[in-house]
């Protein structure tokens, strides 16, 4: 009864019914949300504080942003039915426009910032395969068993997100940088991925439960790390018995301007290496594949954490 007075009295007003039914379509930053409703940010922050009270939103911070999410899915169901069940009211249609408009500007931000870089990227991609056929050998190592809980290690734009959602019940997209993660948010947006989600976190602390994931991405993320080793065995931590691990990095190359203009720390990484690190973490060797055509090899290693796998259970 206690639960039950806190949520009625967290959606007796008409902004915080707003504020749900928004975060129903997307995650928003506070400043979003005020955007859409035409109110204060400090009036939205109190709003959305009661409705995090309530168990029905929850709040993430990402360097000077706070972004909003819904809560509780279960606790949400029969909010959302309720909502979807009246239909869309002249508010929330004139909310859903301005949505868009938000939808808008994070598209067009996200543009201007690829076509800053984009000389930078082209730059190292030519150096390899084409992604097209790294992520199609990727999605050809993982095909064996359904992709079930995904974690995306150091997401970046969120392109593994991207492509490899659709298949999973749910997915979640860290990083670090917010500035990546609003990049992310911008595609995502886009592509109306509703079991999708992104938190900012280091991927030697990711923001799982020993065993929450059947699936762990490090896509070209690696050679960035300072301690491999270890986020190989974070991203094993979070992984249920009989769940994979999918690595895609160099393999070992000479590019030394690499460390020097690209930050890069690790000038790619041998099978035995990764072995070794899979070995440590719990891992056993499932799949490599190597992809050459270029002055650098890419590589594919797919660990699975030792046990039986993950299978879906469908309702009867």
């Amino acid at each position: 009864m206690k639960h039950a007075l806190a949520i009625f009295s967290a959606l007796a007003d008409p902004s915080r019914l707003r504020i749900v039914a928004l975060l129903g379509a997307m995650e928003l930053s506070v400043g979003e949300l005020a955007q859409v409703l035409g109110q204060s940010q400090p009036r939205v922050s109190r709003h959305v504080k009661i409705l995090c009270d309530a168990g029905l939103a929850e709040r993430r911070k990402e360097g000077s942003w706070v972004f909003v999410a819904l809560g509780d899915r279960a606790r949400l169901a029969p909010v959302l039915a309720a909502l979807d069940s009246l239909g869309v009211t002249e508010e929330a249609a004139a909310d859903l426009a301005r949505l868009a408009a938000v939808r808008a500007d994070r598209a067009a931000a996200a543009a201007g910032w690829f076509e800053a870089n984009a000389a930078e990227w082209d730059a190292i991609r030519s150096l390899h395969v084409a992604e097209e056929q790294v992520e199609a050998a990727m999605r050809d190592v993982l095909a064996d068993a359904p992709l079930g809980r995904l974690i995306d290690i150091g997401t970046g734009t969120g392109r593994m997100i991207e492509l490899f959602a659709p298949a999973a019940t749910h997915a979640l997209g860290i990083d670090k940088s917010s500035e990546m993660l609003r990049l992310a948010r911008a595609k995502l947006g886009e592509r109306g991925l509703a079991n999708a989600e992104l938190r900012q976190a280091d991927l030697y602390a990711l923001p799982l439960g020993d065993g929450a994931a059947d699936v762990a991405i490090l896509h070209h993320v690696l050679h960035f790390a300072q301690q491999p080793g270890a986020a190989i065995a974070e991203a094993a931590r979070v992984l249920a018995t009989g769940g994979r691990l999918l690595i895609a990095d160099f393999a070992p190359h000479d590019r030394e301007e690499l460390r020097a203009r690209d930050a890069h720390t690790r000038l790619g990484f041998s099978d035995a290496q990764i072995e070794g690190w899979f070995a440590a973490a719990g891992l056993l060797p499932a799949r490599t594949e190597t992809l050459e055509g270029g002055e650098l090899t890419v590589k594919l290693w797919l660990g699975r954490k030792a046990g039986e796998p993950w299978r879906e259970v469908k309702a009867a």
